[in-house]
């Protein structure tokens, strides 16, 4: 059986969000961009932490997960941000690019019913800052559906931590654990 799907988004758990002085974590390096539809005069800052290149490709190595990017960054996942942490290209979910206003327009993070789809019946993990309650019960739905689903909540002003990727692989490393476990074998009774 495959493994799991590794959604990872972008901005929020790789790229933070300033907090309210415009302050973005010291262990976060300054890169310019230049995402596809802009111009190389009119680049897009942003600020990555070089440990999560190495944290990902540890996860990524063990085949527990099988990682894809789910961001609105779509093919400059690959193209513009793994370069810059040394992550090999990975597949992503062909977003839509939505007109809206926030990004919970139905009171749900708006990827949500494209990955859902995406998905069909694969068991994923989800890293992304942006859920709310209603994502939360949807993949507690899928999961007691017999579809694990596990979502991942940055702090978009922190981003991605180590114990983020230790859970995920502690999760995988379970349902790896169950689906190989072997059916105990039937006992036999003698007849009387």
């Amino acid at each position: 059986m495959s493994p799991p799907y590794l959604l990872l988004d972008i901005d929020g758990v790789l790229i933070p969000f300033p907090d309210a002085d415009g302050v973005t974590p010291a262990s976060h390096a300054r890169h310019d961009v230049v995402p596809t539809g802009r111009s190389a005069d009119d680049p897009v800052t942003i600020w990555l932490n070089p440990d999560h290149g190495p944290l990902l490709m540890a996860l990524i190595s063990t085949g527990l997960v099988t990682p894809v990017w789910c961001t609105s960054w779509r093919q400059d996942a690959t193209t513009l941000i793994g370069p810059l942490l040394d992550i090999p290209p990975l597949p992503h979910v062909d977003l839509p690019r939505p007109r809206i206003t926030t990004s919970h327009p139905n009171g749900y993070l708006w990827k949500r019913d494209h990955v859902d789809g995406w998905l069909g019946d694969a068991p994923a993990v989800w890293i992304d800052d942006d859920f709310t309650d209603l994502d939360h019960s949807w993949a507690a739905e899928r999961t007691t559906s017999g579809v694990p689903t596990l979502l991942v909540q940055p702090d978009p002003h922190v981003g991605l931590r180590a114990e983020h990727l230790a859970a995920t692989r502690a999760w995988a490393s379970r349902l790896r654990d169950t689906r190989t476990a072997a059916p105990a074998a039937p006992v036999e009774t003698e007849a009387a």
